[in-house]
């Protein structure tokens, strides 16, 4: 006898790479991220995330602006160029209010920004928005 598996119960998180190069705001979100279900893949700045980005399916990226090694600005750029991941969107967590930064970040190809601090709502929010 055959038995007919149930599918709705299979579940495909939505991955979204985490990128900050403060501990306890990489964990802020990938908490917040977490408690609503998605996967999280953390990297404390550009070049770690850069690194990560190794052909596994990621939906989302939650950078930073200011970092060492390779800033939010710079990593968006880098992300444009790899065409594994050309139209993934990129939201950039930023404090600053400065239009130039949120310009460059444009320029670079950044899908939005979210001004700091945030709440775990408006983050929700954004992340539904894009990508479900």
């Amino acid at each position: 006898m055959f038995h007919i598996m149930q599918m709705e119960n299979i579940h495909m998180a939505k991955t979204v790479l985490v990128v900050d190069d403060s501990a306890a705001i990489r964990q802020s979100v990938s908490f917040i991220l977490e408690q609503a279900d998605y996967d999280v893949i953390q990297a404390n700045d550009g070049m770690d995330a850069l690194s990560k980005l190794d052909g596994t399916p990621i939906n989302l990226v939650i950078t930073d602006v200011n970092m060492p090694n390779l800033d939010g600005i710079g990593l968006t750029a880098k992300v444009r160029e790899n065409p594994a991941y050309k139209f993934v969107p990129i939201v950039v967590l930023t404090t600053e209010s400065q239009s130039s930064k949120m310009d460059a970040g444009k320029a670079a190809g950044a899908t939005g920004w979210i001004v700091k601090p945030f709440d775990a709502e408006k983050l929700l929010a954004v992340v539904k928005k894009l990508i479900g």
